[in-house]
C-alpha cells in the first residue's frame, strides 16, 4: 500500500485489533493510520482520537475550544 491509497478493511481491522496501537488500553496510537477520528476500541461506543496524527490532535484542541467557549458565552 502507498501512502495514497486508502487502507483496506482488513488492514483496518488489523490495526484496530493489534494492542500495541492501544496506549494503556485506551489511546489509540498508530502512525500508519491516518484516520482522525477511529473507531474505539469497542467500536459501538463510538469514536477515539488517533493520537499518532497531527491532525488529530488539533481537531480535539479546536472542540475542546470551541466547547469552552460556548460554555462561556452562555453563562
Amino acid at each position: 500500500m502507498n501512502s495514497h491509497q486508502k487502507p483496506r478493511k482488513e488492514t483496518l481491522e488489523k490495526w484496530h485489533k493489534d494492542p500495541n496501537n492501544w496506549k494503556l488500553g485506551i489511546f489509540y496510537f498508530n502512525k500508519q493510520d491516518k484516520r482522525i477520528f477511529p473507531p474505539k476500541k469497542l467500536a459501538q461506543f463510538g469514536w477515539t482520537v488517533n493520537f499518532a496524527n497531527p491532525i488529530s490532535i488539533l481537531a480535539i484542541i479546536l472542540i475542546i475550544t470551541v466547547t469552552i467557549l460556548i460554555t462561556k458565552l452562555r453563562s
